[in-house]
């Protein structure tokens, strides 16, 4: 391969990208570089297509190099190990664009991958990553319908702003990524801080007058170079003939029984009868044609399920197009959970589950960027059962995606840390599915904060929006099933409160989405995800107000500074004593603000921590009074422990009306004494007084 360069100006960044000079044994590879940042992608392709299949085995693989921070990897071996989390969600970023850019009938290996060289942390990597992949496939001998654009969009006080720094970021209250190539969007990720559906199909407008100039710097350098693509091979012989003896086979039993209003079961049911007696019917002993009847019979079953749908303008379970499935909703169905409910619609079902926890629990989050620390998680799992399938439970790329979106479309809504001081953690059980699993999960995760008493800003629901398009017909599809969602051209999910769009999430399997359609599909949704808003607010429709008693307490004050030494004691042997006679918990923040935080699982033990503490900092005042312990007898008196690490002297001559001679008569070591406090003197020395003295 030839040595190519060429550079841009993208929205007030210089991009370049160059080929030629590393990785030149993958089919396509360049780099691509904005300020410091230098990502290495690549595109390898395998010899042989595969047979027997009719999707794209496509691999993504996003690859973080520590050393592109300067920094050396954790653990025991010092080296990377499994992707992180934020590795695979750009991955799947990077995924969802290019896989409807391949040709049609396309079935050869693809692996690309993206390795990071130099991370500069005023850049955000997720868009520049698929402009990088749509290169690399754009100066390779790989086919592709590209190239393929992508902008980050932001919007400061009003302003749309493309590729912001992730510093600008946190004062955007939109944060989307837009991908597609020059006529129309092909994918849209995306958070929201509750904006309206006008501002976001206008943030969307704005990305893609953007992406075309990404698009231009890449046939710029794929204009340098001499790699043709290979050629597709040509279908069988055969494939005109046995298309039209399985097109007569068929006939019209798919639409007669997809008009007829049927259960997931019963479709599934029917779909794997016809599916055997096809085989039964067309594949010969030896299965020589097995491979070319299966892909036909797939073509034209897929063909006439979307042509059901379009052209009668019908679902499979017999609803409206704007029509979402049936609800049923509780909360508090978990009797010793933080939080917990169960949202089931239609036949997809999840039980979300909250618990608070306290600093501790905060999660670590160390990639390229600085180390930081994450108060909110959200955790999906798809367990196998969930779809009556039997397999291995684990957690995977759809697993991570699908949470990440859910805790996206919630945090607009949570409080600060300040009013609300809890690590939190959602989980949603998918424990039915039949579409929209994410969406679910998004409305169960609501209503668990909710029966909490998390003082969340309002309720937040989800929904899934599908597309069936052919020519210039098209149907556009509310609260979407499996079914429609497998062989239709768009899974578009809109999550929100009642007051606008917290997180959205776009993808098209075909060549773009029109602004005609964009637009109709946002305001259905509206419509749809108010609706469900609605029937959740019926069930709970402001936070409980008493936090669930299985919560942790927890209680956060600041003290002098210069007291923060006395808490913690030689070696720690002060906040260990005040942790293992009160049960509490207490953590002392970071920095020089003295912030003291005490939790527990009870009040009592909260409340026993606070007294030690505030003992311990709080100067001696005559006339305080204590639930003192004895801790040493002398002949003049008793030296009595007042809180953890603050004594007095009880003198024999205050120990009774009477004379006393011997102060073991009175006390012994480890009794209980109320005291009262009677003088300090110049040095801080404590006098007591007993209380009650006989």
């Amino acid at each position: 391969m030839n040595t190519a360069s060429t550079e841009g100006n993208i929205s007030n960044h210089t991009v370049s990208l160059s080929s030629g000079k590393m990785a030149k044994q993958a089919n396509g590879s360049i780099l691509l570089r904005v300020k410091d940042t230098v990502l290495l992608a690549t595109a390898t392709m395998s010899k042989k297509a595969k047979e027997g299949i009719d999707f794209l085995p496509l691999t993504i693989e996003f690859s973080e190099k520590m050393y592109s921070a300067g920094k050396i990897p954790g653990g025991f071996f010092k080296r990377e190990a499994r992707p992180s989390t934020n590795s695979t969600l750009i991955a799947r970023l990077i995924d969802r664009p290019l896989r409807p850019s391949f040709p049609k009938g396309f079935h050869h290996d693809i692996q690309i991958v993206i390795t990071v060289l130099s991370y500069d942390p005023t850049v955000s990597l997720d868009a520049f990553s698929i402009v990088a992949a749509s290169a690399a496939l754009s100066v390779s001998d790989i086919p592709f319908n590209g190239p393929v654009g992508a902008v980050l969009v932001g919007r400061i006080d009003g302003k749309y702003i493309i590729n912001p720094s992730p510093e600008e970021l946190k004062d955007s209250d939109i944060d989307l990524v837009v991908a597609g190539n020059k006529e129309a969007v092909l994918m849209v990720e995306a958070g929201a801080k509750e904006v309206s559906e006008d501002a976001i199909i206008e943030a969307i407008l704005e990305g893609h007058k953007a992406i075309k100039e990404t698009i231009s710097l890449q046939e710029d350098l794929a204009s340098k170079t001499s790699k043709e693509k290979i050629t597709l091979p040509e279908p069988p012989a055969e494939y005109g003939e046995f298309k039209e003896k399985l097109n007569q086979f068929l006939g019209d039993k798919i639409e007669a029984f997809l008009t007829s209003g049927k259960s997931k079961e019963e479709v599934e049911a029917f779909l794997d009868e016809l599916e055997q007696s096809m085989k039964d019917t067309f594949i010969s002993d030896d299965d020589q044609n097995a491979s070319l009847i299966q892909s036909v019979y797939n073509e034209l079953k897929k063909e006439k399920i979307r042509d059901t749908i379009i052209s009668k303008k019908i679902r499979v379970d017999g609803r409206k197009t704007d029509e979402v499935r049936s609800l049923a909703i509780e909360t508090n169905v978990l009797p010793l959970t933080h939080g917990s409910s169960l949202f089931t619609r239609g036949e997809t079902q999840s039980l979300g589950v909250l618990t608070l926890g306290t600093s501790i629990d905060e999660q670590i989050i160390d990639g390229l960027a600085d180390s930081a620390r994450s108060k909110y998680f959200f955790h999906y799992n798809f367990p196998p059962f969930s779809v009556g399938e039997v397999g291995m439970i684990r957690t995977g790329r759809r697993e991570l995606g699908h949470g990440a979106l859910a805790e996206r479309a919630l945090r607009p809504v949570l409080p600060s840390y300040e009013k609300f001081p809890y690590t939190i953690r959602l989980v949603s059980e998918i424990l039915e599915s039949n579409g929209s699993s994410s969406m679910a999960s998004v409305c169960s995760g609501s209503l668990a904060l909710m029966d909490a008493g998390a003082p969340i800003t309002g309720s937040v629901s989800g929904i899934a929006m599908g597309l069936l398009i052919k020519g210039d017909d098209y149907i556009i599809l509310s609260d979407i099933q499996g079914l429609e969602d497998h062989y239709g051209d768009m899974d578009f999910k809109v999550a929100g409160t009642t007051e606008g769009i917290t997180a959205l999430q776009l993808d098209i399997k075909v060549a773009g989405l029109s602004q005609e359609i964009l637009q109709k599909s946002l305001h259905q949704a509206k419509e749809g995800r108010l609706f469900i808003l609605q029937e959740m607010n019926k069930v709970i429709s402001v936070p409980n107000s008493t936090l669930s008693e299985h919560a942790p307490k927890i209680h956060t004050f600041n003290i002098n500074p210069e007291k923060v030494g006395m808490i913690i004691g030689p070696g720690g042997k002060m906040i260990r004593k005040i942790e293992e006679e009160s049960g509490a918990t207490v953590t002392i923040a970071d920095g020089n603000d003295g912030e003291i935080t005490i939790s527990s699982k009870s009040q009592l033990q909260l409340d026993k921590a606070l007294s030690f503490i505030n003992g311990l900092v709080k100067d001696p005042e005559v006339g305080d009074t204590f639930d003192g312990k004895v801790t040493k007898i002398v002949s003049f008196g008793a030296f009595i422990e007042l809180v953890p690490g603050k004594e007095g002297l009880l003198h024999i001559s205050r120990i009774s009306s009477n004379r006393v001679e011997n102060v073991e008569e009175y006390f012994k070591v480890g009794d209980s004494v109320p005291v009262k406090i009677e003088k300090v003197d110049s040095q801080n020395r404590i006098n007591l007084d007993l209380i009650n003295k006989k």
